[in-house]
């Protein structure tokens, strides 16, 4: 890939997923290369509340620490970053860049909270593991493809990785929290109101509209939600009631 080629593909990324995915490369290799402590970056209880460090919650939401152990699984967490985030910002967020916004603030927060009441350090994998949960609700019904050829809808993915990290790495902690958070916010968004016939429980302040306004004239909130599993039991087959038709998607790996 030329440099022109390699300029044109990363200014071709959306503008949010563009800035996470920077900071999620720039903040492991300033530790991995000495220019900055990984001490430093991770959220630690005593630090943050008694030293008043207040920048750990937000580095530890982008830094993975880089080890010959490591590599390999980061720059998978790192791909689905890329991969989900844009299918979320061009998908059910696209010309909603402050709803966008809100959604990574609100699991952000989450995951601080968890993080900190479970002394867990790193919680970057934890966010993208939220990020791919969503994707995978809203596309439940969607088949993708994984390692060795597996084919499966989407809702299956994210335990899928669950299992797979279990087995491989012996843990599954990070993953089942990321599907936590993913859920809480999927289900005070979307499920509650369409589902329980509520009214949504979460919505994006009106400040961030000032600093991130939509791109699309006419459009406001979070546009059109995942119908309710109740319509397609009765034949809704999707083309009325303003959901977005997703087309085919893509395999990951592709």
């Amino acid at each position: 890939m030329s440099q022109n080629d390699l300029g044109d593909w990363y200014r071709g990324i959306p503008k949010i997923t563009r800035y996470w995915f920077t900071a999620a490369v720039v903040v492991p290799l300033a530790a991995k290369f000495g220019v900055v402590s990984g001490g430093w970056l991770v959220l630690d209880y005593f630090q943050f509340f008694h030293n008043f460090q207040i920048w750990r919650p937000i580095t530890a939401a982008i830094y993975y620490p880089i080890t010959p152990m490591t590599g390999f699984h980061y720059l998978i967490t790192l791909y689905f970053l890329y991969s989900y985030s844009i299918r979320l910002e061009t998908g059910i967020f696209a010309g909603r860049p402050a709803d966008y916004v809100f959604l990574l603030i609100f699991n952000w927060i989450t995951t601080i909270i968890l993080a900190l009441a479970l002394n867990i350090p790193i919680v970057f994998e934890l966010l993208v593991l939220a990020a791919l949960y969503i994707w995978c609700q809203i596309n439940r019904d969607q088949i993708v493809s994984f390692w060795f050829g597996t084919r499966f809808k989407a809702a299956y993915l994210p335990w899928v990785l669950f299992a797979f990290n279990l087995i491989i790495r012996g843990g599954g902690i990070h993953e089942l929290l990321g599907i936590f958070v993913g859920h809480t916010y999927f289900f005070l968004k979307f499920k509650y109101p369409l589902d329980f016939g509520g009214t949504s429980l979460i919505e994006t302040p009106q400040f961030l509209y000032k600093y991130f306004p939509n791109t699309r004239s006419g459009v406001s909130g979070f546009g059109a939600a995942p119908q309710s599993r109740r319509r397609d039991v009765n034949g809704d087959d999707g083309n009325n009631g303003g959901r977005h038709r997703w087309g085919e998607g893509r395999r990951l790996g592709e």
